[in-house]
């Protein structure tokens, strides 16, 4: 199949997918909304900026796991970091609320990525969005994964991302999916997805 197809494909498929999860999952993402406001003042909604296909810079969606001044927080926890690179990730963040918890364990926090999907920002499948301060800190290597449409999940999702700690390793994932991409690749992703998410692995 020749890749103008699969890539048609690949878009057709985010529209389906998106705009029906959209849909059946519109109560979940309605007690979401509730649990976030009941339980921790600020907004529902973290409005990350993520670099994307070609260094654009978008508005994302995610519901808000963290208190709300998380990002002020994050300087004095930076020694803590066990991410090599400009990614920051540490265990048991302190900044993450109770609900925030949960919905990070079962991937639910990234549910509102379904929107940028839909109106094509993002794709289901493809490298992960950097933030934009994350950007600024990465390397010409590390920019490569830049060069397709991001995603919501990826090789690295469901390839143990908790064992990787190395910036670099989490690009190299990207970049073996860039060059070995098909429609078909996407599909096996997308299945592999499900149990990780069940199983709650997100976290």
């Amino acid at each position: 199949m020749s890749h103008p197809l699969q890539f048609a494909l690949k878009r057709l498929m985010d529209v389906a997918i998106s705009a029906l999860l959209l849909v059946l999952l519109s109560p979940v993402l309605l007690l979401i909304v509730v649990a976030i406001k009941l339980t921790s003042p600020g907004p529902v909604f973290y409005r990350p900026r993520w670099v994307v296909l070609n260094e654009r810079v978008i508005d994302g969606y995610k519901f808000r796991t963290m208190v709300a001044n998380a990002m002020e927080m994050e300087t004095a926890l930076r020694a803590r970091n066990e991410m090599r690179g400009p990614a920051f990730k540490i265990t048991n963040d302190p900044r993450v609320t109770p609900v925030g918890r949960f919905l990070r364990k079962y991937s639910l926090d990234e549910l509102p990525q379904l929107w940028c999907v839909l109106i094509g920002d993002l794709s289901l499948v493809g490298p992960r969005a950097p933030q934009l301060h994350e950007f600024e800190r990465m390397t010409p290597f590390q920019k490569r994964k830049l060069t397709v449409t991001q995603g919501i999940t990826c090789l690295w999702q469901i390839g143990g991302r908790h064992r990787i700690n190395d910036y670099d390793q989490w690009v190299q994932k990207d970049l073996d999916y860039i060059q070995s991409w098909s429609f078909w690749l996407d599909i096996k992703i997308l299945f592999l997805t499900i149990p990780v998410v069940i199983r709650g692995s997100g976290v």
